[in-house]
């Protein structure tokens, strides 16, 4: 999604908060190392006067256990959601949550990404992003098992409801702020389209 933001003329200013440097050049990318992803006071400026927070930061539900994953899935967005309204109010705010997401699941990941949809829509009308496989360049933070299975899930291309490369959920999110889409829990073939839409008027 960061490089979908980099490389369209679109985006005139790409405001990034990182645990550690990026290491990257781009004149138009602005890094904020922050590490207290429940109070964002450190970088306020990182939301202020915004068009969009792209809230990307996600975990799965086997790599942490159930209080991490309830902090990090539904604690860490709704404190930038937050400060997101009281810099920018009239900005975008878009959620990755999952394809399956459902608040009324008995499915644990699923319940607790489905309530923060439904927080995230009332607090700041945010859209909420249900993507199946994403599929983009492994990175250190990826289970190995992603690696492993990544050239397989690669042949759900054909498949509009299961696959949606990387770029293109970038790309998608950046059709749908512009567009004014709001308050919508967008799933994986909506994606592609808006997509579409965005590489068709760029």
């Amino acid at each position: 999604m960061l490089q979908a933001c980099l490389d369209t003329p679109v985006v005139k200013e790409v405001r990034v908060i990182v645990r550690r440097p990026l290491g990257w050049t781009e004149t138009k990318l602005w890094e904020l190392v922050h590490t207290n992803y429940l109070d964002y006071a450190a970088v306020t400026e990182a939301f202020r006067e915004v068009d969009a927070c792209l809230y990307c930061l996600g975990v799965s539900v086997t790599q942490v256990s159930k209080e991490d994953f309830v902090a990090i899935s539904h604690d860490y967005p709704i404190a930038a959601a937050k400060m997101l309204k009281a810099e920018s109010p009239g900005a975008a705010f878009h959620y990755i949550s999952g394809k399956g997401t459902q608040a009324e699941s008995r499915t644990f990941w699923s319940k607790v990404k489905g309530q923060t949809e439904n927080e995230l829509m009332e607090l700041v009308g945010a859209d909420c992003w249900r993507p199946g496989f994403i599929d983009a360049e492994p990175s250190a933070s990826l289970s190995k098992l992603y690696a492993l299975l990544r050239p397989a899930l690669r042949l759900l291309r054909p498949f509009q409801s299961l696959y949606v490369d990387g770029e293109d959920l970038g790309r998608a999110m950046l059709e749908a702020t512009r567009e004014s889409l709001r308050r919508r829990v967008i799933e994986n073939v909506e994606i592609r389209k808006l997509a579409e839409r965005f590489g068709a008027l760029r």
